[in-house]
């Protein structure tokens, strides 16, 4: 199976929805940094933006 690649990047985020997101994750067993992954995905998915999946990998 072939490996993901990731990027690294820095993002400013207040004080107040961070606090948000990090409850927000312990409540689902997930790091922060899983989290912010899983929003960002779902939106993506949510607004037909991923690539669409081989359905021979």
């Amino acid at each position: 199976m072939a490996e993901k690649k990731t990027k690294n990047f820095i993002l400013r985020i207040d004080a107040e929805t961070m606090d948000a997101i990090e409850a927000w994750a312990a409540d689902e067993f997930r790091s922060t940094n899983g989290q912010l992954q899983w929003i960002i995905t779902e939106s993506l998915r949510k607004a037909k933006r991923l690539p669409k999946k081989n359905s021979l990998e």
